[in-house]
């Protein structure tokens, strides 16, 4: 039987393991001490990501937090993902991508009509997914925060300037997550037929659970 490379290196045993299709929402509760790994089964595939608290779900990713404890713009190996109130709520154990985008944000129904014309308005996107995931937990547009993109390029140029740009990741490249408190992950496999984050054709993702 030959091994599966995707689960190669994941500390413990499996306890959930699911391939999310293209353009789809995820939602998943997280255990302190497990380990959620992502999995790009056909490469250049965004994938938009929230946490909340799975106590109190007040508490929630937070971009600002995560990159001031930092003092970078780049989640890579080591970083700490903090909530609202400063504290771990995963960190990143591992990644076979460099670096992933905590400034890109998510895209909307207006921000595609913004970028790419009125005709784009009916096109599904990020923000949809997660009012669909979040609304079976009871929360909702205000409940939103900005988001980390896993595996999208968004480069910071010295002037200042960044765009979306073609992805670096490949073909079952992969991030691993350790959960420091039990979490409730939400995720937008990214719909985005617009820009290059999907290398213009959104494809599934893997989500991988071990305890």
């Amino acid at each position: 039987m030959t091994a599966d490379p995707h689960v190669t290196g994941l500390p413990g045993a499996i306890v959930h393991d699911e391939v999310v299709p293209a353009r789809a929402p995820w939602l998943h509760h997280v255990a302190a001490g497990q380990t959620l790994r992502i999995v790009d089964l056909e490469g250049n595939q965004a994938v938009d990501f929230l946490i909340y608290s799975a106590a109190d779900d007040a508490e929630r990713y937070s971009a600002q937090d995560t990159v001031s404890a930092q003092g970078n713009l780049f989640l890579r190996q080591g970083s700490v993902l903090r909530s609202n109130e400063g504290r771990p709520m995963m960190t990143i154990t591992g990644t076979s991508v460099e670096y992933h985008d905590t400034i890109g944000g998510a895209c909307s129904c207006e921000s595609n009509t913004l970028r790419y014309g009125h005709h784009t308005k009916a096109q599904h996107a990020c923000v949809d997914n997660f009012l669909e995931a979040n609304l079976t937990e009871g929360r909702g547009k205000r409940d939103m925060v900005s988001n980390i993109n896993f595996f999208m390029n968004v480069p910071v140029e010295a002037d200042g300037s960044l765009g979306i740009v073609d992805g670096i990741s490949a073909p079952g490249l992969t991030v691993d997550l350790r959960a420091e408190m039990d979490v409730v992950v939400v995720v937008s496999n990214c719909p985005q037929i617009n820009n290059p984050c999907n290398a213009f054709n959104p494809t599934p993702v893997r989500m991988i659970v071990s305890a």
